[in-house]
């Protein structure tokens, strides 16, 4: 079944969780005292978590993934220069200086089953409807341009990349800027992240 879990795997490539950086803000605004149920509650009343299901477990069930994969994406993206603490009764996010003893785990079987998106139980063309509804969200809560004249060779420029980068390196580009200028972050620039937002929104088809 080789083929099998490499569609998964290029599957997954592409599927950026746009909660990370609504999570992001919540927890710099208060890095402690969180549980998956009430952060889903948190974003539900910001407007960025929409209902999922019409059935209630099935909704419950898919928000706990939905944030879980984010914050184990989000423990990947800040380590080393923070440490995300990922257990749904008790999320903390960790400065610096409690980095040390902490790594993150490529091993933890919980980490693998919501990292993995066919477990979310849907589609993959449901997830993707999903996913860029949140994106939608997002810029509209952080405050998007229409992005009009963004186009690809802008957004590459913007994002210091060559015509042929992957779409790997356009992640990780757009992860490490977004960190460096998020809002939150003591040299952040709001709109500098919103014009990378918009970036990021052209080149992540």
């Amino acid at each position: 079944m080789p083929q099998q879990s490499g569609l998964a795997a290029q599957f997954q490539q592409y599927m950026e969780n746009p909660l990370l950086w609504p999570i992001l803000e919540v927890l710099r605004k208060q890095p402690s005292g969180w549980k998956v149920h009430t952060l889903a509650s948190h974003l539900t009343e910001i407007e960025i978590m929409p209902l999922l299901d019409a059935s209630p477990d099935k909704d419950l069930f898919k928000r706990n993934f939905l944030i879980m994969n984010a914050l184990y994406q989000l423990q990947e993206t800040l380590y080393p220069d923070n440490w995300l603490q990922v257990q749904a009764m008790d999320i903390i996010l960790m400065p610096q200086s409690q980095v040390f003893g902490h790594e993150v785990d490529h091993h933890d079987p919980l980490r693998d089953y919501y990292l993995d998106w066919q477990n979310y139980e849907a589609e993959e063309g449901e997830i993707k409807r999903l996913l860029n509804e949140f994106w939608t969200r997002y810029r509209e809560f952080v405050g998007g341009t229409d992005g009009k004249d963004m186009d690809r060779a802008k957004a590459l420029k913007l994002f210091e990349l060559p015509h042929d980068a992957t779409h790997t390196e356009i992640r990780k580009t757009w992860r490490k800027l977004a960190l460096k200028w998020h809002p939150d972050r003591d040299n952040g620039d709001s709109d500098r992240f919103r014009i990378l937002c918009e970036a990021w929104n052209v080149l992540r088809h």
